[in-house]
C-alpha cells in the first residue's frame, strides 16, 4: 500500500469526526477509501455520505446495486473493491454466473429485463461515456428515472473508489488471492 493509514489518535479533529460518522453510520466501520479521502476531510465527509446512501438507501435492489457495483470494479479491475462486492452480491442473490461472466468479462445471460438493462447501462456510462438514445428510453421504462439516477450515481460513485484502491494499492486481506486478470 502506498499510504499510511492513520490511526484514530494520529487523526486531526475533523478526520476524527469523519471517522466517528463511519462508525456510527450502517456500515459500521469505515470504508476503506474514506482512509485515504481523509487527506482531505470535507472530500471523505461529502463522499463517504454519498457512499452510504447509494450502498443502502437507494430504490434498488441489494442485487440490483450490487450488478451495477461488480460491472463498474471489473471495468477498473479494483481488486479490493471485486472481493468485497462479490460477496455482497452473492449474499443479496445475484446469480454467480453472472458474477463469473462479469470477471471473465464475458456479457451475462440474465434471467430478468431489470438485470440486462442495469448491466447494459453500467456498460455503457463506463465504456461509452453515455447512453445510446435507445438504451436510455428503455432504461427509462424498464427501471424509471430514480434508478437510472441512481445506477449513474453508483457507477460514478463506484469509480471514485476504485481509482483511489488502485491509487493507493489496497491490498486484500490477508490470505485473500485477487479473481481478476488485468487484462
Amino acid at each position: 500500500m502506498r499510504l499510511k493509514l492513520l490511526s484514530p489518535g494520529e487523526m486531526t479533529a475533523d478526520q476524527k469526526a469523519i471517522y466517528d460518522e463511519s462508525i456510527a453510520s450502517k456500515r459500521g466501520k469505515p470504508p476503506e477509501p474514506m482512509m485515504a479521502w481523509l487527506a482531505s476531510p470535507e472530500m471523505a465527509r461529502h463522499a463517504t455520505r454519498l457512499g452510504a446512501f447509494l450502498r443502502y438507501d437507494t430504490s434498488l435492489s441489494d442485487a440490483h446495486a450490487e450488478l451495477a457495483i461488480l460491472v463498474t470494479a471489473r471495468h477498473w479491475t479494483a481488486h479490493f473493491e471485486w472481493y468485497a462486492h462479490k460477496r455482497f452480491a452473492l449474499n443479496a442473490g445475484l446469480d454467480p454466473a453472472i458474477i463469473e461472466d462479469i470477471k471473465n468479462r464475458r456479457t451475462p445471460t440474465f434471467g430478468e429485463t431489470k438485470e440486462r438493462v442495469i448491466y447494459d447501462v453500467a456498460r455503457s456510462l463506463l465504456e461509452a461515456q453515455g447512453l445510446s438514445k435507445p438504451l436510455y428510453d428503455e432504461a427509462n421504462e424498464v427501471l424509471g428515472a430514480k434508478a437510472l439516477a441512481e445506477i449513474i450515481g453508483l457507477c460514478g460513485y463506484y469509480t471514485m473508489v476504485s481509482m483511489t484502491l488502485n491509487t493507493y494499492e489496497f491490498g486484500l486481506p490477508d490470505g485473500q488471492v485477487s479473481e481478476l486478470s488485468v487484462l
